[in-house]
């Protein structure tokens, strides 16, 4: 018995694609006789041979069905070639690949669980089981209705950000009209703020430094400050780097951790892969090992945030920026009140994540190439015992192939006391007719989640719901996506930096905090404030960018359809080679400290192993991202190479920093930025150097040195900003 075709019938509907299989699929010759699953199909024999007879049969699993062609009796014949290109051709034209949107709804004539039952029963049902489910499904469908927006809008983005390089704040400000709320503005022509955060979560942890080192400081958060619809996991070494920078004391981290787990494991499905893209596990137990208690981080960000002078507008909606010579004019919404609110600043930080309108202005609507819509929930206990060990955490898993054009990933995370945190994702390429949904990934979401861990849904108890898109760039060198314009840096998603394997904003911030802090405290200490400046703030790595060729090998180009094992054979490749390495060189790769060498020896391995594998990687990329990929390999090899021979560089530039700073800032500024390069930007972060502040924390030179000279016009519009 030899298997002869495998698919993905892209329906949950078992029945409807029973009914096709067993009544209507045209078969060119031969003779049907029904099964309880499907069919056997009776092929006339070869000329001199012998008949051959197929089985084919179907089953349901990660809401879609499934389909297998085996070859019961018999030899490979024509016939059996023209069967099965039938059997495809009107499989795919009866049962295509579909893209649901959600809704248009109107809250005010019904609830938001009536309004979404009739399209996603399961989400409607069981988001009324938490603590917040009302105001948490709200913020679903908002979220996945804002990205959808700023994904068809791609070729035109909306204009949030205004350049006025030959105006002042006084300008600007001599033309707002008088706030008939005077509570509710707070506009002065000297700026008020040396920094203005917009997103209170990534935002406010670095926020909370700036305020320790003596800038004043605002942040603006959408939610009540402290909510967020996701939990946080690190690891030891890698929080380190806050401890390090004076963010958070020892005893305050180990208060904030609310599990540290024994192991954590790394398996994809592999029942249909071929015998050479099957793995064992892969054991990672220092990777996202210490589960965080996201809110009481958040929590000690705000204190020390106000502590240090700084404030808060919670509940408060960006809504526009308008950037003068002498500082920039925001204007917000107070979402309660509805109330207007304007401020002033010097330097505008866009923390925003893939909600961010000025991310999708700043790169002409080309923000992000690929996004994982990803959704979960915490729990409070439910499972029946033995089902998991609260010891262990899945950071990667796979149960099954390729769903509706999707290959669904999950992880469980232990957190504190019986607490299981879960998420469900897919890597997914944005594209305007199938941006990526939450809504739909949560009705997966509950409907699988029996089949990934055993349990019973309705004995769960539901305690908070976790979700969000995280975005990811494909980068083929450092300057290819911008990250600021006058007066404006982006940090945290909105940055869109990725890692293919860990896939997360707050790993990379915390990572390239000292260096963001650095170059940010210098860049606003000497009034480096110009586009030209503030581009260099980022925390792009050369051998993260290399990788986006993996992340690519996991998505199915909207409309096509693959071999339905195919994503989980390329993982399994990977990691099974990974299996076989020491533990330190998985916990680099996962970590984002693969260097040159590592790399390439990795990738070599992997060819040789398993052959089909660029093949396959080719299909989904294409030819042109194929040559784009090309140019991010040679960018990452020279940058190793530089990297290797001005590896004296950061001692040199620290070295120069008394004499050359106070007299050439801007050149200097630019050596500091080529240092990290070298390090961080190979992976290889120095520790923690406090002399790179070069200063006292409270000391800041406000004196402005304005440059009107902008890079960034381009793409950002210099219209007059409208009135308030």
């Amino acid at each position: 018995m030899n298997e002869v075709l495998y698919l993905e019938v892209p329906t949950p509907d078992l029945d409807a694609v029973r009914q096709w299989l067993q009544h209507d699929f045209e078969m060119p010759q031969g003779k049907r006789e029904l099964t309880p699953d499907g069919i056997r199909l009776h092929l006339d024999a070869n000329q001199g041979g012998m008949s051959a007879e197929l089985v084919a049969f179907l089953w349901p699993l990660n809401r879609t069905t499934y389909l297998k062609v085996f070859r019961w009796s018999g030899t490979a014949s024509s016939a059996e070639r023209q069967v099965l290109k039938a059997l495809t051709q009107q499989a795919q034209r009866r049962f295509p690949n579909t893209y649901p949107t959600p809704p248009e709804v109107d809250l005010s004539q019904t609830s938001i669980f009536e309004a979404l039952a009739p399209y996603y029963p399961k989400t409607a049902h069981y988001f009324q089981r938490f603590p917040n489910g009302e105001y948490d499904l709200k913020r679903v469908y908002w979220w996945e209705q804002r990205w959808r927006s700023e994904a068809r809008k791609r070729t035109q983005p909306r204009s949030v950000v205004q350049l006025q390089p030959a105006r002042s704040l006084a300008d600007l400000l001599a033309e707002q009209p008088a706030s008939s709320d005077a509570g509710s503005t707070v506009a002065t022509a000297t700026p008020a703020y040396d920094l203005i955060y917009v997103g209170g979560a990534l935002g406010s942890i670095h926020a909370a430094l700036m305020a320790q080192l003596g800038y004043k400081v605002l942040l603006l958060e959408r939610l009540p400050f402290g909510r967020m619809n996701r939990e946080w996991n690190i690891s030891r070494q890698e929080f380190q780097g806050l401890i390090d920078l004076g963010l958070f004391t020892p005893e305050e981290f180990e208060a904030m951790i609310a599990r540290e787990y024994v192991d954590g494991f790394n398996k994809f499905f592999d029942a249909n892969n071929p015998a050479i893209a099957k793995a064992p596990i892969l054991h990672t137990p220092n990777v996202l090992n210490i589960a965080i208690d996201s809110e009481e981080l958040l929590r000690q960000c705000g204190e020390k945030l106000r502590a240090a002078g700084g404030e808060i507008w919670d509940e408060t909606e960006f809504q526009q920026a308008t950037i003068a010579s002498d500082g920039f004019l925001l204007s917000a919404t107070h979402l309660p009140s509805q109330a207007p609110r304007q401020v002033t600043g010097r330097l505008l930080v866009d923390a925003m994540g893939t909600a961010s309108p000025i991310a999708w202005q700043l790169n002409g609507g080309r923000a992000f190439d690929s996004v994982c819509p990803t959704v979960g929930a915490v729990i409070d206990g439910g499972f029946e015992p033995g089902v998991w060990d609260s010891q262990y955490g899945d950071v990667l898993n796979s149960h099954g192939d390729v769903s509706r054009g999707r290959q669904l990933i999950w992880e469980l995370f232990p957190g504190r006391d019986q607490d299981l945190t879960f998420y469900l994702f897919h890597y997914h390429q944005v594209h305007p007719d199938n941006p990526g949904s939450l809504l739909e990934m949560y009705e997966d979401f509950f409907t699988i989640l029996p089949e990934y861990r055993r349990c019973d849904l309705d004995q769960l108890t539901w305690k908070k719901a976790t979700f969000g898109y995280i975005p990811g760039f494909f980068s083929i060198g450092s300057d290819d996506r911008r990250v600021a314009c006058d007066r404006l840096v982006a940090m945290g998603d909105a940055a869109s930096l990725q890692s293919p394997l860990v896939f997360t904003g707050f790993g990379s911030l915390v990572r390239n905090l000292p260096r963001l802090t650095v170059l940010l405290d210098f860049a606003l200490h000497h009034d480096l404030l110009q586009a030209k400046h503030l581009n260099q703030i980022r925390a792009f790595q050369s051998n993260i960018a290399v990788t986006w060729l993996f992340s690519k090998g996991m998505m199915v180009p909207t409309g096509k359809q693959i071999s339905p094992e195919r994503v989980n054979a390329m993982l399994n490749t990977f990691f099974g080679i990974l299996a076989e390495e020491s533990p330190d060189v998985a916990d680099r790769f996962i970590k984002d400290r693969a260097g040159w060498g590592m790399f390439n020896r990795m990738a070599l391995r992997a060819a040789w192993k398993n052959p089909a594998l660029l093949l396959w990687i080719w299909e989904l990329a294409g030819s042109r991202d194929m040559m784009r990929w090309v140019g991010s390999y040679l960018n990452f090899t020279v940058m190793a190479l530089i990297s290797w021979l001005l590896s004296w560089l950061p001692a040199f530039t620290r070295s120069l920093r008394p004499w050359l700073a106070p007299r050439y800032p801007a050149l200097w500024f630019w050596l500091l930025a080529r240092s990290y390069a070298v390090t961080y930007g190979m992976g290889a972060p120095p520790p923690v150097d406090f002399t790179e502040f070069g200063r006292s924390p409270s000391g800041l030179d406000s004196s402005p040195v304005s440059d009107p000279d902008s890079t960034c016009k381009e793409s950002v519009s210099s219209s007059n900003a409208p009135s308030h």
